[in-house]
Parts: structure tokens; sequence; C-alpha cells
């Protein structure tokens, strides 16, 4: 990984180089020539990451001396994150007081609190204030990096080769592609069609078998079979966590069957409510990935099925067999490893797209002693062959792999066939993999929020081109997903999971700069917590007390915090905690507190000024600090589902990078901020407002182009001049799918003008592409031309 973060850093660096206007920051004399000495040196370093990468696999210095580099690569990174910074704040701080003092209109434009409300001065934050000894100590560091590189040998002549041959767009659970699973399907169809003896009315089949083995793909091909199909009234699918969560298993079964989002105050209601759903009724229900022991809670879990009808099953996949015991599985189904025949075909589908290697003989001699060494298991062998099917299909290259030193390691039990597939990605996927690390095993990942955190964290900046870094994003994503990283979440089509073998994967290689606390204890890290930067814990429904992160105050220079939930209910309230540990973790680029109690955003907020990603949704908040204007780097602002929300900050005009502004489901706010038409990179804003007078005015949409998704203008009733509706330019912006127009509901005001209306409705033509488009409450004296057919639309 580290030197994956290294080539990111110096290209990155260059970059925000570029942007640093010395003149404002004092003594550019002395910082100038200081960062181009790191530039310099780091493009040295980075000559020779090719060979360091491969070293580290057999060279434990070398890997040290990678786990250094990164430390180092942060620091200057944060260093000159500090100095773009300064500059794009002092220079919007001169800007809006040049227009200030030359436009009247302006100061009606940009709030008044643009000076108050920053703690700014000509004087602040000079290279002489702290970063002159900050520099010193990093390009200390540096020689000595570049000191054990000499010593360490590292060659500069080494190229890794990879093909930029597009990758197959397929799933890993294409039935068509299961191989050598027909006595499996036959034997367990039997177990969930047949009378097998049972003294209850619904019983137990479970399969069980090693990580990455077929489980979970046999399971599915049962569950969507024909037969069982009609042979069942109702079936569900449910992804288990570790957890075992009772209320979170049980409420997805119950969303499963048809139950809807209702929520309920206990587990009993929502038993009562489950049993109803099952009661007199034939059904499967599907377990995947169950790893609890606790008979008590299995019990607890079984309660509402014993309504069922008579031949009711319950399919688990388990890795253990004390699992089965446990969960009073009639007999445990034992899946075996494939055996090398159906092995050699398996590997021959997903490398050749063929059944066989009788067209290249050559390559199935290499083929088999790769299926040997994945020792029958089809996560292995499908993963690995993917990788080859991106090469050239020659025997130089297929021998590359079955010659890698990395089949000599296991650690932590982590198939080395993966381990080589994480080693063949691109560099730019490695570091958006090994992030997957901070999530826990069956999270179900959205794509949209993944990407937003990948670019928050700065993995995409470098990737755009003549493409946003979300569509990079999005297509990097897709190829982890074609290379089997990841895979559709049967429970919800629009998500994506991982494997378990793919998720232990992504710990390995993540490194000790990556941490996800399951049991919210950072203590024990003590050395290692002052090297963290990116740290997610799983929220616990009991009350979360600061003393569970006390070991974050010695992570100084973390980078994110990342609470990550895999129950449905919402987590305990964290203000007082959040007070205290906020102006501790300046360096944060991610912060989010979705799901918690939380009622108050407290005003240091500002201290966090490196932050890309700042995420508050479904929490109790009622307002958002003036402070939070300070935020200059902010990307993504999240506030989806604050049902109390009523207040946004009028600072808001110097979120000038703000690009993503969720303001969904939130019925209280009915303001738009003025200024929020100067962020021009800006894609996601749900819905505005229009006023009258000094208010916001549809015409500050003109320039934001880049809208995505969905819109929707309220109050159009107070556009009193059609001009400002055609300036909106709703006819450019190709990105919006939905678009939604609304009047006052008072139709028969009489301070309307139906002839004002009708022209404002004119001027308001959206892009050919949009796909849905809702009036509501107009009150023109016809539709528009570009509107097409008016019954269409009236009906």
């Amino acid at each position: 990984m580290a030197e994956v973060i290294v080539n990111i850093l110096v290209e990155v660096l260059s970059q925000k180089l570029a942007s640093i206007d010395f003149s404002n920051l004092g003594r550019p004399e002395a910082i100038d020539p200081q960062l181009k000495k790191w530039e310099t040196d780091l493009r040295v370093i980075k000559a020779v990451l090719d060979d360091a990468g491969q070293k580290q696999i057999s060279q434990k210095a070398v890997e040290l001396w990678l786990h250094e580099l990164q430390d180092l690569a942060y620091d200057i990174d944060d260093f000159v994150d500090d100095l773009t910074t300064e500059g794009m704040m002092r220079k919007f701080h001169q800007q809006s007081h040049a227009r200030t003092n030359t436009s009247k209109s302006w100061k009606n434009m940009i709030p008044s609190c643009l000076g108050s409300c920053t703690n700014f001065t000509p004087s602040n934050l000079t290279y002489d204030l702290g970063l002159g000894s900050k520099g010193a100590k990093i390009t200390e560091k540096l020689n000595d990096l570049v000191d054990k590189k000499n010593k360490l040998g590292l060659d500069v002549n080494v190229k890794v080769e990879r093909s930029n041959k597009p990758l197959e767009q397929t799933s890993l659970v294409d039935e068509s592609k299961v191989m050598g699973r027909e006595v499996d399907k036959v034997a367990l169809l039997r177990k969930l069609l047949g009378n097998e003896a049972c003294n209850q009315n619904v019983s137990v089949v479970s399969i069980v078998g090693l990580g990455g083995i077929g489980k979970t793909t046999l399971a599915k091909v049962l569950y969507n079979d024909k037969n069982v199909k009609s042979h069942f009234t109702l079936r569900a699918w449910v992804s288990v966590s570790n957890e075992f969560d009772v209320a979170g298993i049980s409420k997805a079964i119950f969303q499963a069957l048809g139950g809807g989002q209702e929520q309920f105050d206990s587990l009993n209601l929502l038993h009562e409510a489950l049993k109803e759903k099952l009661e007199g009724k034939k059904f499967l229900v599907v377990l995947d990935g169950v790893w609890n022991e606790n008979h008590e809670k299995w019990e607890r879990l079984r309660s509402p099925f014993v309504v069922g009808a008579p031949g009711s099953k319950i399919i688990i996949t388990t890795q253990k067999t004390e699992v089965a015991t446990v969960m009073n599985s009639v007999q445990p189904y034992n899946l075996e490893v494939l055996s090398d025949e159906i092995a050699l075909s398996l590997f021959a589908k997903y490398a050749l797209d063929e059944e066989n290697f009788d067209n290249h003989p050559s390559l199935g001699t290499i083929a088999l002693s790769i299926v040997k060494k994945c020792k029958g298991l089809p996560m292995a062998l499908i993963t690995l062959a993917r990788v080859l099917k991106t090469k050239e299909r020659s025997d130089v290259e297929w021998k590359m792999i079955t010659d890698s030193e990395i089949w000599n390691l296991d650690e932590n039990g982590i198939l080395p066939a993966l381990k080589l597939s994480y080693y063949d990605l691109p560099s730019y996927l490695k570091p958006l993999f090994a992030y997957c690390s901070l999530f826990p095993k069956n999270y179900e990942f959205d794509k949209k929020e993944l990407v937003l955190l990948w670019m928050a964290e700065g993995f995409l900046s470098r990737l755009g081109g003549n493409r946003s870094m979300e569509n990079a994003g999005r297509q990097c994503f897709e190829e982890l997903q074609s290379r089997s990283f990841f895979q559709h979440s049967t429970a919800q089509k629009s998500r994506y999971t991982m494997h378990d073998s793919m998720n232990a994967l992504a710990k390995s290689v993540a490194g000790e700069f990556f941490f996800l606390d399951d049991e919210m204890y950072v203590n024990g890290r003590n050395e290692a917590s002052e090297k963290l930067r990116h740290f997610s814990f799983i929220g616990q429904r009991r009350c979360v007390v600061y003393e569970k992160f006390e070991g974050i105050d010695r992570a100084s220079r973390l980078r994110t915090f990342l609470p990550v939930s895999i129950s449905w209910q919402p987590f305990n309230p964290l203000d007082s905690d959040l007070v205290q540990l906020l102006p501790g973790l300046k360096f944060l680029r991610v912060l989010s507190l979705t799901n918690y109690s939380i009622t108050e955003v407290p005003q240091s907020i500002d201290s966090l000024k490196h932050l890309r990603y700042l995420n508050f949704s479904r929490t109790i908040i009622e307002g958002l600090p003036e402070q939070v204007g300070n935020l200059y780097n902010l990307q993504s602002l999240l506030v989806r589902d604050c049902e109390m929300l009523s207040s946004l900050p009028v600072s808001f005009a110097k979120l000038r990078n703000l690009r993503h502004f969720d303001i969904s489901g939130t019925p209280l706010l009915n303001k738009t901020p003025l200024g929020i038409g100067g962020s021009i990179s800006l894609q996601t804003l749900p819905k505005v407002y229009i006023e009258g007078g000094k208010g916001f005015k549809v015409s500050e949409l003109k320039d934001l182009l880049g809208l995505q998704g969905r819109l929707s203008i309220k109050g159009l009733d107070k556009v009193m001049n059609p001009i400002q509706a055609k300036d909106a330019n709703l006819h450019q912006k190709e990105g919006l799918d939905d678009l939604e127009m609304e009047w006052n509901e008072d139709v028969l005001d009489n301070s309307r003008n139906s002839m004002i209306e009708y022209e404002v409705f004119e001027g308001l033509r959206p892009h050919c592409k949009l796909k849905t488009l809702r009036i509501l409450f107009y009150g023109g004296i016809k539709f528009p031309s570009w509107v097409g057919d008016e019954t269409k639309l009236i009906s």
C-alpha cells in the first residue's frame, strides 16, 4: 500500500503546488525551495517503488521502509494541504472585501458574517508560526528514508507491466458458471422439498464449508430454483453479520417478506408483526454467513417462525459445524472442495470463456498447477482466473502467477490466490480496495456513498482527466466489481457486498494505518494509534461514552472518523463526546455522525479545515453553525433525513468547493442559502426555495451546470421576472433526471399573474434528456410549447 500512496502523493503534490499563491503566505523564499526539494526526493523514491512493492513480500526491511514512507507521505500531504487551504481562505477573504467595497448589490448577496465568522487575520498561519518547524522535521525524515533506500539496494529498472484489456462485466453468481455442484444441489433440494420426518413445523438445513468454497453461491442457486419458488409461499434472504443482531435480522426478514419500512419500539412488537406475516404459510428463509454459537440468541430469533406451515425451512450457510448444531440443524450438509477436473473446467470458463483447455494445451498444464495451489476453492479459482483474463494468453504471463512468492504466504488465513489478485490490481485501485477494510463483514455498500468517501480521501483527484472525480470513482468501483472484489447484494439490488474472504484480504493489505474497531475500544494500540489515519467503528445501540474513544486522542493525525452500522436501530447521543473529540482531530478529511442522536453541531467544527466529507444524515440537529462556512475544502455536506433541521448558515457562500449538498428528507427546511450559486461544481442539490425581495432567486441556478439526479424548485409563484427563469439555464443541465416545479398551492390567490406564470414556465425548459417532470399548482394560462401533449400531463 505504501508504494501506492506515495505514487498518488507525488502526482497530487504537483497539482497542489501549482495552486498555491505564495504571495499570500509570507516568506515564500523559505517555503518554495523546501517543497521543490521534497518533490524531487519523492520522485527519486517513486522510481524504485515497483521494486520495493515486489521485495516487501519476502524482505521485512523493505516492508518496514515502505510503512515509514507511507507515514511520512501522509504528513507531507497534510503540510501542503495546510498551505493550499490557507491560500484559499486568504484569496476568498480578499475577494469578498473587494466586492463589498465596489458593489452595493454584492453586499446583498454576500452575508455580513463573512469577515466575522472566521478568525482570519493577515498574520495567520504564516511560515513563521509552526510550519517552519514542521517542515524541518519532514525534511529530516525524508533525507533519512532516501539514505535507507540506497542501503536497501532498490532497483529503478523494475517495472510491473499490466494489461489495459477491458474487463468482463459479469456476475460471480451467474448460474451458468456454477460447476460441479449438481449432486449437492439435488441432495439439498431433497431436504428442502421432501417430507422428512420432523416434529416441528420449521426445520433448519445447514450448508457448512470453508470460506470461499461456494456456500453462498449454492444457496442462491437453491433459492432461485423454480421448484423452490413454487413450493414455498414466502421467501426471504438475509446476510448475517458476526454480531448476530436478533432485532436487525428480524427486521431484515420482515422487510424481505414485504413488511416495508415500518418502525417498532421493541423486539416484541417486531416479532408479533413477523408472526402475523408467517402464520400458516410455508416459508423459506436463508440466513447467509452465520457465526453465532449462542443458543439463547438463536431461540430468540426463531420464536416467530414456529407459526409457519409444516414443511417451512431455514437455510443457513456457515463455516463452523458448531453453528449448525446450535441452530438445531437436522444434519449439516458439508460442502466439499471441487475436484481438480471440475476446478480446471471452472478456471477455463472464467479465464478463457471456454469449456476446457483443449485448444491451449500448454496453458492447461500451467492452469492445473494453479488449480492445485487453489486447493479446489471456487472463490480463489474465479478471482485468479479473472486476473489472468486481463493478460496475454502466453506461457510467460501465466507462469509469473504460479512462480510468485506469495504462494508461500498465508497470513491470517488469507488465500495466496486472493492476495495475488490484489497485487495485480492497477495502482489506482489498490487504495480504493484497502479503504474497504474500514467496513465490517456483510456490510452493504452504496456505490455513490463509497465514491464520495474515496473522493474525500484524495484517491480520485488525479484520475479525472476529462471525467469528473465521481465518474472516475464509479468506473473504478465497476472495475473492482468485475474482478470479483464486490458482488451484488441479494437483499437490495442497488447495493453491493464483499465476500468474507475479500473483506479479510482488505484488512490484510490495509496495514497499520487503517482500523475497524468492532468493540469500540482503541486501547491497546498505543504506538499504532499514533500512526492511525483511518478509523471506523461499529455503532452500538448501547450508550457510547467518551472513554470508548480515549485512544483516539493519540491518533492526532487521523483522517477518517466513520461510524458504520449493520443494524437498523439509531445510535445513542454523542453530543458531549463530540465536543471533546473534535478539537484534537484537526486533520480529518472524513467525519460522519450519521444515525447518532446528536442535537447540536459544536462551533469548533471549523477547526477541521481539511474536511472534505461531512455527514450528519438521520440525526436530530436543528441547524448548522455559521462556522461550517469556514470549511473551504468541503466537497460533500450530507444532512439527508434530518427531520428537525430548519436552518442553514448564511456563510454558505464560502463553500466554493462543495459538490454534493444532500438535503433530502428535511421537511422543516424551507429556505435556500444565498450564494450557493457560486458553488459551480455542485452536483447534488435536491431542492431550492424561491423567495421574493432579497431572497434566493431562481437565476442563481445559472452556473450550476453539473446538477445531477433530482431537483425540486419550490415557490415559483415568487418569480416576477420571466427572464430570471430563462437565466436558470435548466436546458443546459443534462444530468438532471427528475425535475419538480411547484407553485403556491393557493391557485385562487388574486396576486398571482397567469401570464407571468406561463412565461416563467416557458423559460424553465429543461434538457431533452429529462426522464420525469412533475408540475404542482401551476396557474398559467396554458402549458409552454416544450411540454408536449398537455392532456397526458394533466392526467
